[in-house]
């Protein structure tokens, strides 16, 4: 006789995914919006050296190497995450981009320049590996999803105000750069306080009792064995979906890239890039939250697969004859598979990581997300010069790859043992160590 079919998980709704959160949940989930909206001086770095008389290309020098740091800072938070846990790791990275920003102005000279573009890029990066894996550790696994989901609202609400925020104070100054990273550096100060109020000294991760009890998932890797990231790379199925979300970066970052240079290529007129791209923003930002009610309950592998499989489907869109019609249809298409999987794709690293490896498994994803992003414009614009408006099926097969590594590398994450209600956090769902 068979044993009975477990029932499915409830679905959570966007209130109770909040309101009934920790407080230290509700502080990151916060404080990532607050973050983004202080976030100016990747929007104002050119405009600001190319005001103190520098040129435009040591202005795209200092931009691609505050890309640099800000990948760097990734891969780097991720240990800090697991090593100082996410109080100390916030308050570290909040506290340095507060120091930086406040002497920006005062900054003599364009190496100094530079290298202090590096140096925030860096530390101010440095708390998104501490805050996703807090999230994970003090969120219940029948909550995961939709807690990722407000996380992805607030990054995607405050990257979408910041740039209004930051020329409001641009004009309020008089046209000077005063209040602008002035701003950062406060926002950055007023968060690192209210990290070192609310937020834990130690995460699960830190805790070793938990990584005793924690049953290991199949495919994945022996946590008491070795640490850091080379334990991770052990967990060859996680290694692949890594490559995948790298790929699917790369495409992804497409539509700001190369989407905008083939439609001046085709003479159509700009504004159509600009609608696809607002259609984006008022999709993620308006129907995520309420489309993660339904989907938070579906198999991860399914929810990532429609993600990825979905930008695939809109960029080949792109590759038909072009016109607004196509421009619009294939954001659309692609919007909308973002709204399917966005969150589980940002939660599904926390779910299946050992504690003691969660920073880095959140971290590394959090690197090639950053990485993918890094190098998708310079690809997109090499297969543009030689393949012209033919690029979009190159990339579009880049999506079919990303999907079929998604297909085989995600396992469903553990199933803890039956019996506490819905609702309790992770940690305390965890047996007892003999």
């Amino acid at each position: 006789m068979s044993a009975p079919s477990s029932p499915a998980p409830p679905r959570v709704g966007v209130r109770a995914a909040f309101f009934e959160a920790s407080l230290p949940v509700k502080v990151v989930l916060i404080g990532v919006l607050i973050n983004k909206l202080g976030g100016f001086l990747n929007l104002f770095l050119v405009l600001y050296l190319t005001a103190k008389g520098y040129s435009t290309e040591q202005a795209a020098a200092a931009l691609s190497a505050y890309g640099v740091g800000a990948v760097a800072g990734v891969l780097m938070g991720g240990t800090l995450a697991n090593r100082l846990g996410p109080r100390n790791a916030t308050v570290i990275s909040m506290s340095g981009t507060c120091v930086i920003m406040g002497s920006w102005l005062y900054l003599p000279s364009y190496p100094v320049l530079l290298a202090a573009a590096v140096l925030v890029a860096l530390i101010s990066q440095l708390y998104r590996p501490a805050s996703a894996t807090l999230l994970s550790d003090l969120t219940a696994d029948d909550r995961q999803v939709m807690t990722f989901a407000l996380y992805r609202f607030g990054l995607n609400l405050g990257s979408t105000a910041a740039p209004l925020i930051g020329l409001g104070l641009y004009y309020l100054a008089g046209h000077r750069f005063t209040l602008v990273f002035w701003g950062e550096a406060l926002v950055a100060l007023c968060y690192a306080v209210l990290a070192w109020l609310t937020l834990p000294a130690k995460s699960k991760a830190a805790n070793p009792q938990a990584e005793k009890a924690a049953p290991q998932t199949p495919g994945g890797p022996d946590g008491r064995r070795g640490s850091g990231y080379l334990a991770m790379l052990r967990d060859w199925r996680y290694v692949l979906y890594l490559v995948a979300i790298g790929v699917h970066s790369a495409v992804y970052v497409q539509y700001m890239s190369t989407l905008p240079l083939d439609i001046k290529l085709a003479g159509l007129a700009l504004k159509w890039y600009t609608l696809a791209v607002s259609l984006n923003g008022l999709i993620v930002i308006a129907f995520e939250l309420l489309v993660t009610k339904v989907t938070q309950s579906w198999p991860m592998k399914l929810a990532i697969a429609l993600t990825l499989g979905s930008l695939g489907a809109g960029v080949a869109i792109y590759g038909l004859p072009f016109g607004p019609a196509v421009i619009l249809c294939g954001t659309l298409v692609w919007s909308l598979g973002e709204i399917i999987g966005g969150p589980a794709t940002f939660a599904y690293p926390g779910m299946v990581a050992p504690p003691r490896l969660k920073g880095h498994y959140i971290g590394s994803f959090q690197f090639m997300f950053g990485l993918g992003t890094a190098i998708g414009p310079a690809l997109g614009g090499w297969l543009l010069v030689r393949l012209g408006h033919g690029v979009w099926p190159v990339l579009a097969l880049g999506s079919a790859v990303a999907t079929v590594l998604v297909l085989v590398s995600v396992r469903q994450p553990g199933v803890a043992p039956a019996g506490p209600r819905a609702g309790q956090p992770a940690e305390a769902r965890l047996p007892s160590p003999t």
